[in-house]
């Protein structure tokens, strides 16, 4: 993750930011800003309660690529409240027994956007913003340890939000493994949180990197916009 304040850019000036980066892509469920489709509003209003993906996370993994990196710019936020916890999966990997690694090894998870817990996330928005030609479901298979392509290290490629299984497991199987790794992966050692200021820009790794937005504000606005930026299809 890197972390940037007083960013105070236009809707342009962030995608040209981006562009820098990498290639930004669309979000299936959210069209994005007038103008902008690549750029889509991540918001909670004073009325609603649930924030849009509360929950631990890794963005899109219910695709065949994944985006590379995700890039936040805080527009307007609550008077208290609205971090943002990050969570480093190279060391929720590097941590675990040899034992562990070597039964991970060559397993595959199953991804799925239909997971009622992050649904419930998306309900407020998909009932004002949605994309017309959002499919029903999105899912895809990926490593549950995928190697990095730029530096070699493995991390977990699982999250609490999208995974809903193990390939060749069955439901009961692969539920007391994931538990354990939805669990392990984010222990505090191996997480930090970000408060957020009006400006602040996030940029963080999305192939080794979960967050999970606090929804500790209720009644406030907060208003961030966020940029993806295309990835590849993951590896073991």
């Amino acid at each position: 993750m890197v972390f940037f304040r007083d960013q105070e850019l236009s809707a342009d000036q962030f995608m040209q930011f981006a562009q820098a980066l990498g290639e930004p892509v669309e979000y299936p469920f959210i069209k994005g800003l007038p103008g902008h489709p690549r750029i889509i509003e991540v918001k909670k209003l004073e009325h609603e309660t649930a924030n849009f993906g509360g929950v631990w996370h890794s963005d899109t993994t219910y695709l065949e690529e994944p985006p590379m990196g995700t890039m936040l710019l805080a527009r307007q936020l609550p008077p208290y409240g609205g971090d943002t916890l990050f969570a480093s999966q190279c060391a929720a990997y590097e941590a675990l027994s040899p034992t562990m690694k070597q039964l991970l090894s060559g397993l595959v998870g199953i991804s799925t956007s239909a997971k009622a817990d992050v649904s419930r996330t998306r309900e407020d928005r998909i009932s004002t913003d949605a994309k017309e030609d959002a499919k029903a479901e999105y899912r895809a298979e990926h490593p549950v340890v995928r190697t990095h392509p730029e530096t070699g290290r493995k991390s977990l490629f699982v999250n609490e939000a999208h995974t809903m299984g193990i390939k060749g497991m069955s439901d009961a199987e692969s539920r007391g493994l994931l538990e354990f790794l939805f669990a392990h992966q984010v222990r505090p050692e191996f997480t930090c949180r970000f408060a957020w200021s009006v400006g602040a820009l996030a940029f963080w790794d999305n192939r080794c990197c979960l967050h999970n937005p606090v929804n500790d504000y209720h009644g406030h606005r907060r208003v961030m916009h966020r940029i993806t930026l295309k990835g590849s299809r993951p590896v073991a």
